[in-house]
């Protein structure tokens, strides 16, 4: 295990860790688990592997009954961690949040979404960090993760377990860790993904790198809480701005009958100052389409302008519906019309490999075709049905090819699906910059 820190924090984190093992002693659980979603689930498991004693907790009972069934969507490795930690009795599930005083930790995942005027909803957040204010026992360390504004650890956790009677870094150590999960993807091992944390104090960000270094191999501790806050937000700030970057290389190399995947290809041989970024339909999931929205938020509160944020959002927010007017096009160059066409739209997850909707662009594209008159049929084995406001209720298709599509869009191309037919389609609109080959082929 190894620790990096700028050069006032360097330091050994090995005679830390008994500071975690001390209080475990007194505890019956050595952490719990708050928010048994995407990310706590998988962080949960994680711990539970390296022997810990763990408590999960989860405000769903349907989401815990999900759980303890296994129905619930992970990397076959998280499939096989979880099999072994039901059949652990050091490992529980519940719904009872007044035993979070019996965990030696506590680590709070739950989800940080925005509303539909893209202003932050705090509303699980403030209610997770209350419970966990409510049942804070000494020695204990709370561990936030979930993504959110900078100043949210002290706001949430330290003013509030301060005006309780605790003295934040003496009887109990309070920091914030960005979680750092890519679901459906299993190219990083969690023990190999390096993990931020920092403190209210000096001593709290201590104690947490102990509990994480318990569970990943490398740590950087950061100077403060609001330190580490901001990184995630630079984190997922850079993908947002980068996706938008690459949107705009495709349009500009279209207009120039240039392939953009070739210009990237040839650009990511450069060993430094690059990083690749493929363009595509729009972005889904949690964090990207979210999580810059937290930073301009925050910044129009001080009243500071964030211009290339902004662009940059704005820019992505519109791709879905570039996707449809694409469409509208490839059509009518065939002398096709949408108003009459059937469309099928090839994966409806926001990304390959997972069966997740959240803010997914094909939500918006086929909703946007549905408008316009088109009659559209979508393939994903992931998922059965689709309801989306104002439409019918859409049933998915087994068989694709039985659809006989005036045009097929690829929204998302799952590693375990055989796209192979579309070579017999008679239009493919390739959103993804994936597909090659293909003589009906049209990019976005």
């Amino acid at each position: 295990m190894s620790v990096s820190t700028n050069p006032a924090r360097l330091q050994d984190l090995a005679p830390i860790a008994p500071k975690l093992a001390a209080p475990a002693q007194t505890f019956d659980f050595d952490l719990a688990v708050v928010g048994l979603g995407y990310v706590g689930l998988p962080t949960t498991l994680a711990f539970r592997e390296t022997g810990h004693r763990v408590l999960a907790l989860d405000a769903s009972p349907a989401r815990l009954a999900a759980v303890a069934n296994q129905d619930v969507d992970l990397l076959q490795e998280d499939r096989c961690r979880l099999v072994r930690a039901l059949a652990d009795p050091t490992f529980e599930l519940t719904q009872d949040a007044s035993r979070l005083g019996r965990a030696a930790a506590v680590v709070i995942c739950v989800p940080t979404p925005v509303d539909d005027y893209l202003v932050p909803d705090l509303t699980i957040l403030k209610k997770a960090c209350a419970t966990v204010v409510e049942n804070a026992v000494p020695g204990q360390v709370i561990l936030l993760t979930s993504t959110t504004y900078v100043g949210s650890t002290w706001d949430l956790l330290g003013a509030p377990l301060t005006a309780s009677g605790f003295d934040v870094g003496k009887d109990i150590s309070v920091a914030f860790s960005p979680e750092r999960i890519n679901p459906g993807a299993d190219s990083f091992a969690h023990e190999d993904v390096p993990r931020v944390v920092g403190g209210i104090t000096r001593s709290c960000g201590d104690a947490a790198a102990a509990l994480l270094a318990t569970s990943v191999r490398e740590i950087y501790v950061a100077s403060s809480a609001e330190t580490a806050e901001m990184c995630k937000l630079l984190e997922n700030t850079f993908r947002a701005v980068n996706i938008a970057l690459a949107n705009e290389f495709a349009d500009i190399c279209n207009s120039l009958s240039l392939n953009v995947k070739e210009v990237i290809d040839a650009a990511s041989t450069k060993p430094y100052g690059y990083m690749p970024f493929l363009p595509g339909p729009g972005v889904g999931g949690h964090c990207i389409p979210c999580d810059p929205h937290y930073l301009l938020w925050q910044m129009k509160k001080a009243r500071l302008n964030s211009p290339v944020i902004e662009q940059a959002m704005n820019a992505i927010s519109v791709r879905p519906r570039r996707v449809v007017e694409r469409a509208i096009h490839a059509l009518a160059e065939r002398d096709r019309y949408i108003h009459t066409a059937k469309v099928l739209v090839v994966g409806l997850a926001y990304k390959p490999d997972v069966a997740d909707l959240r803010q997914s662009p094909a939500l918006e594209i086929i909703s946007g075709l549905l408008s316009e008159g088109a009659e559209v049929h979508f393939y994903d084995p992931r998922f059965e049905t689709l309801s989306l406001p104002g439409h019918q209720m859409l049933y998915g298709v087994a068989d694709p090819r039985s659809v006989d599509a005036d045009l097929t869009i690829v929204h998302t191309t799952h590693s375990d699906v055989d796209l192979a037919w579309l070579a017999d389609e008679k239009i493919v609109l390739d959103t993804t910059y994936r597909l090659t080959d293909l003589p009906q082929l049209v990019r976005l």
